[in-house]
């Protein structure tokens, strides 16, 4: 008895320096001993200590920094692959203007210019007569949305749009009988989704297609054809061109054929006579009309005549005659 009274008033004496707190750090109350400033997890005197409370609060606090050294991490990943992007799509740009021509960029497309351009990373196409490079675009919005403008690369979209507002064209849905945007491939970038009443999404501070700077220039209204003759080497070469152009810009188009085209004068031969060009001009101001009209109501194909221009090496003295 008088032991268990002494061992009794032992344990009691050690309880009374130790406190219990709760570490917020790690969500768990602990002991301390407000004599020593020493902290268990077991109460005072049980046997199997799990620890000091310092310790572990010290490996919380290592966690915590190894998440948030790592957080840090992944947003310095991102801005490291977003800058990239932003350089991918600078190069991809210059790469494709090079390509395509540098500064032989073109005023005036024909429909088979653009349909040239048919792939994810090289995509165009046309609408009211304005052809737009949607080729970054389609590579910083990669997804579901980008697959309907990917199946369209190359082709004139004029159909999806509004011809008074230039807008999105809108229908009312066969399923559920509201007005929706006429979509025939499928929701695409910037257009909103069905219901929503938006003119587009409004996360785009402009959408797409009412953007200037994707313009690379003008659909024509109207492609004609002509022949191209060599006098210095016989060859001859067809050429579909704009009837907007002139013949500086008709001649651009040769250097794909003939890389010293700036060397020849060009010439026209008919009924008129002979008689040099005026290269500043169309084809029409220069006395070359289009009969396209007169062919079709005559039921004429329109291959049956193309006009030939007469290409003189710039040393060769017929080209003064």
């Amino acid at each position: 008895p008088l032991a268990f009274v002494v061992f009794v008033t032992l344990r009691s004496a050690t309880m009374a320096s130790w406190v219990q707190e709760y570490n917020y750090t790690v969500g768990r109350a602990y002991w301390r001993n407000a004599s020593t400033g020493e902290t268990s997890w077991d109460p005072p005197g049980a046997a199997g200590s799990a620890g000091t409370v310092d310790a572990e609060q010290a490996s919380a606090v290592a966690l915590q920094a190894h998440i948030k050294g790592r957080k840090v991490r992944k947003e310095q990943e991102e801005r490291a692959t977003s800058a990239k992007m932003v350089q991918s799509v600078y190069r991809g740009r210059e790469a494709r203007h090079q390509l395509s021509g540098g500064a032989r960029r073109k005023k005036y497309y024909t429909p088979a210019d653009v349909a040239a351009h048919d792939r994810a990373d090289d995509l165009w196409v046309s609408l009211f007569h304005k052809v737009v490079d949607l080729s970054d675009l389609v590579f910083l919005h990669a997804g579901p949305l980008a697959q309907p403008l990917i199946e369209a690369a190359g082709t004139d979209i004029t159909h999806w749009f509004d011809p008074a507002t230039h807008g999105l064209r809108r229908h009312i849905d066969p399923k559920t009988g509201t007005l929706a945007p006429f979509v025939p491939l499928g929701r695409f970038i910037h257009c909103p989704p069905a219901g929503s009443g938006a003119e587009f999404d409004p996360a785009a501070e402009v959408p797409w297609w009412l953007d200037d700077s994707l313009v690379v220039g003008a659909l024509t209204r109207k492609t004609r054809s002509v022949r191209l003759l060599n006098m210095l080497t016989q060859q001859e070469t067809a050429l579909e061109v704009c009837a907007e152009e002139t013949l500086d810009e008709i001649q651009q188009r040769y250097l794909d054929h003939n890389a010293h085209s700036g060397s020849y004068a060009w010439k026209r031969t008919d009924a008129r006579g002979s008689r040099f060009l005026d290269m500043r001009r169309t084809l029409e101001a220069n006395g070359v009309p289009d009969e396209d009209r007169t062919f079709d109501s005559l039921s004429i194909p329109d291959d049956f005549y193309v006009p030939t221009l007469h290409l003189y090496f710039a040393d060769d003295l017929t080209a003064s005659a």
